[in-house]
C-alpha cells in the first residue's frame, strides 16, 4: 500500500465517463488521493448576480479525472474508501421549470447562494442545517460508449446517493484497464430523492483510497457504510431500479450467507430497507440496504 498521497487538482475535468479519456494520473493499487472538485455548475455561480440563465450548459456535472489505477483489469472491482470531504464556504441551491419534481410550479429558473460555515448550512435567518457532505458523481469508465457524467448506471456516475460519504467504501465493477476513476458534484447536504434537481451544490476536496479487489465480481455499484451494505441500481423507472438493487444485493449475499433462497428472501424482506437515491436524472436510482447486524450472525462483516 502506497504511503504517498497523490494530489489531483480540478484543472483537468471530464464531462463523461469514457475509456477514451487519457488518464490525468497513474497511481499504484492502494493509493491515497486528495481530489479537488468543482461544483456541478463548474463554479459558474459564485456571486448573487450569476444566474442559471447565463450558464454554459456544456460545462455541467464535471468530474475530476480520470485516474488510472495500476493492476485494475476488466472483471475486477475497484474499491474507493472515502476518508474525508472538505468543502468551500458557500454552496448553490437551484429550482425551476427545468429542474426536478416541482418543475411545473415555475416559469423561470431560480438559484441562490447559501453560506456553509462551522458545520452548518445557513438556509435563512430562521433555519440552519447540519452539513452532510456527500459525493454525487463518482465512478469508472464503462466498457462501451461514453456515458455523460449526469447519467448514472452500472459504472456509477451521477448516483446522488447520500450514503456515499466519509466512512463509506464504494465498489465499482471494472470494465477497462486501469478502471479510469473520476468524481465530482459534491453536496454539503441533500435529501434522498434530490427532488429539486440539486442539493447544496458545492466545490471541495475528497480524500480517499483506491484499492483493486480481484476476489470480487459485481454487476453494479455497491456501498458499505459502518451501518450496512447496499446495492445501488439505476433504471428508467424507480420500480425497475428498486427491483434491480434488491436482486443485485441478493446475488452477492447468497454465496456468502449459506442460506437457501427462501431463507434469504425471508431475511431481506424483514431486515432490508429499500430507499430512493434520486428521481431527477435521466435514469432513476434506488438502493437496497441490509444492516451488518443482520449479516454478522452468519459471519459476514465486510464485503
Amino acid at each position: 500500500m502506497s504511503a504517498v498521497t497523490y494530489s489531483v487538482d480540478s484543472s483537468g475535468l471530464v464531462y463523461s465517463f469514457s475509456r477514451h479519456h487519457p488518464p490525468r494520473v497513474r497511481v499504484p493499487d492502494g493509493s491515497r488521493l486528495e481530489i479537488e472538485t468543482c461544483d456541478c455548475f463548474e463554479n459558474q455561480i459564485r456571486r448573487p448576480e450569476d444566474t442559471l440563465a447565463s450558464l454554459d450548459w456544456d460545462r455541467i456535472n464535471p468530474a475530476t479525472g480520470p485516474i488510472f489505477v495500476e493492476g485494475a483489469e476488466p472483471g475486477d472491482v475497484l474499491a474507493a474508501t472515502i476518508e474525508a470531504i472538505t468543502m468551500d464556504d458557500q454552496g448553490v441551491l437551484v429550482a425551476g421549470h427545468d429542474f426536478g419534481v416541482l418543475a411545473s410550479k415555475f416559469d423561470a429558473l431560480h438559484s441562490r447562494l447559501v453560506p456553509v460555515r462551522r458545520g452548518r448550512v445557513i438556509f435563512d435567518d430562521r433555519l440552519n442545517l447540519p452539513v452532510r457532505p456527500m459525493i454525487g458523481v463518482i465512478g469508472v469508465a464503462p466498457g462501451g460508449d461514453p456515458v455523460n457524467c449526469g447519467t448514472p448506471g452500472s459504472h456509477g456516475g451521477n448516483m446522488d446517493t447520500t450514503l456515499i460519504a466519509p466512512g463509506a467504501t464504494v465498489y465499482f465493477p471494472v470494465a477497462v484497464p486501469g478502471a479510469l476513476f473520476a468524481l465530482g458534484d459534491l453536496h454539503a447536504a441533500m435529501g434522498d430523492g434530490e427532488i429539486s434537481g440539486a442539493g447544496v451544490e458545492i466545490a471541495g476536496r475528497v480524500t480517499l483510497r483506491l484499492s483493486v479487489r480481484k476476489d470480487l465480481s459485481l454487476a453494479g455499484p455497491m456501498v458499505a457504510t459502518p451501518e450496512g451494505l447496499a446495492a445501488i441500481a439505476s433504471a428508467p423507472t424507480l420500480d425497475d431500479a428498486a427491483n434491480q438493487a434488491v436482486r443485485e444485493l441478493a446475488e452477492v449475499l447468497f454465496p456468502r450467507l449459506g442460506l437457501p433462497w427462501q431463507e434469504l428472501a425471508y431475511l431481506l424482506s424483514i431486515a432490508g430497507s429499500l430507499q430512493i437515491c434520486q428521481v431527477v436524472d435521466p435514469l432513476k436510482t434506488a438502493r437496497f440496504v441490509l444492516p451488518w447486524s443482520a449479516l454478522a450472525p452468519y459471519g459476514v462483516t465486510e464485503l
